[in-house]
């Protein structure tokens, strides 16, 4: 996605007092099931194990144009500079500057690092001749995440206008099945997701960009009452700040939706899409988008401790993080990405929880494509079915993931 604004320092200090204000403004409004301390997450199995078809869930998420640089090396000393765009300098080395890469990487996503490369397994490290690339020759959004969902590349997807998918997702495919029909959920800070999902045919919840969150959890159920309340409050709130990019809401706000609706309608598959790391990258701003990313990976964090508070969803969950496509690797080109910038068709993938074999990500040439089939593998479901273009699962998850 790409979005211009001109921001002054002063809206940016203001964007952290909306910050603040968010958090102190839903301190106390938090689910009891919050109170509870998480589990440590669950050990992987070693294969697809059809018999939990009905009781297995899956949470995926991506990160809109997080660079695999940034992901593998942490910040780039080169980008933390006047010519590339950044303005906190001083702030921004302190925070996320480290000579060491491996300290780096873990200081900007510690959870990343410390929780799902431990436990399962991160693709896309070229240091470990590791690598996950996008097929669909574009290298933007909306082709991206056609792929990444849909589990192949269609060359007729050239733009990122608001036009209705017509590939069947892995989302929609997976509530066509009795046991998932009406469980399935996505949460997106852009706002062309209704139509790269394709709502209008699928049926599937997607609640993206601006739009209103309150009304995905009715008012009327006595049992609802506090979420439906508590979405209102960021409803008013979204509609009080400024809108920075009138087709991406931040981040926060898709966080929180989510994991409002995790804890109280209990989706078996989920999707959140965050955005601002792409939005800050189009700005040349990236030390904001240093913080995004941290932020995003610590957003991921809670809803995985949520879902560790949760019966039914504790140790029985499986995490999907990646991205839909990469970016430029110098103080001008890492702003952007298309197929003349060297490299944007390269991303990283990571994966932990049931059906997931953790261990050893090397030496392996993976593709975006192959995100959709592994989201359905956990659940025990064959999402290769529903297409013969449709790639296999990646190799985390041996039941089904056979290589070419």
């Amino acid at each position: 996605m790409i979005a211009k604004v001109t921001m002054t320092y002063t809206r940016l200090h203001f964007l952290n007092f909306i910050r603040c204000w968010i958090g102190l403004s839903m301190l106390g409004c938090g689910l009891a099931a919050m109170a509870q301390s998480p589990s440590s997450a669950s050990s992987a199995s070693s294969a697809v194990d059809t018999e939990r078809k009905s009781d297995r869930n899956v949470l995926l998420v991506t990160l809109d144009g997080m660079r695999w640089q940034d992901v593998f090396r942490g910040a780039d000393r080169r980008l933390v500079s006047t010519e590339a765009g950044a303005k906190n300098i001083r702030e921004t080395q302190e925070r996320f500057v480290v000579e060491d890469p491996v300290a780096a990487r873990e200081k900007l996503m510690p959870f990343l690092w410390s929780n799902v490369a431990a436990e399962g397994v991160l693709y896309g490290d070229p240091a470990q001749e590791s690598s996950v690339r996008v097929t669909n020759n574009r290298h933007f959004s909306y082709p991206g995440y056609s792929e990444l969902l849909c589990g192949r590349a269609d060359p007729a997807i050239d733009s990122n206008a608001k036009e209705y998918n017509e590939n069947v997702t892995v989302l929609e495919w997976l509530d066509s099945q009795t046991d998932l029909h009406g469980r399935v959920a996505a949460f997106c800070s852009w706002d062309v997701f209704p139509f790269i999902i394709n709502d209008k045919r699928s049926g599937v919840l997607v609640n993206a960009g601006w739009a209103p969150v309150a009304d995905i959890i009715p008012a009327g159920d006595p049992a609802d009452q506090h979420a439906h309340a508590e979405l209102q409050r960021l409803d008013a709130l979204a509609a009080e700040i400024p809108h920075l990019w009138s087709s991406v809401r931040y981040d926060y706000f898709t966080f929180k939706a989510a994991q409002v609706y995790l804890q109280t309608q209990r989706p078996r598959v989920m999707y959140v899409s965050f955005g601002e790391t792409d939005d800050w990258a189009h700005e040349g701003r990236y030390d904001l988008y240093l913080e995004s990313a941290q932020r995003n990976d610590d957003y991921i964090r809670q809803l995985w401790e949520t879902i560790q508070t949760m019966d039914g969803y504790r140790d029985n969950t499986t995490l999907i993080i990646t991205s839909d496509h990469g970016r430029g690797d110098d103080r001008t080109s890492w702003k952007s990405h298309s197929t003349s910038i060297p490299g944007c068709d390269v991303i990283w993938a990571a994966a932990m929880g049931p059906g997931i074999q953790p261990g050893h990500a090397g030496h392996l040439q993976l593709t975006q494509s192959q995100i959709a089939a592994t989201v359905a593998a956990v659940l025990g479901y064959d999402f290769t079915e529903s297409n013969p273009a449709v790639a296999k699962p990646l190799p985390c998850v041996p039941g089904l993931a056979k290589q070419e």
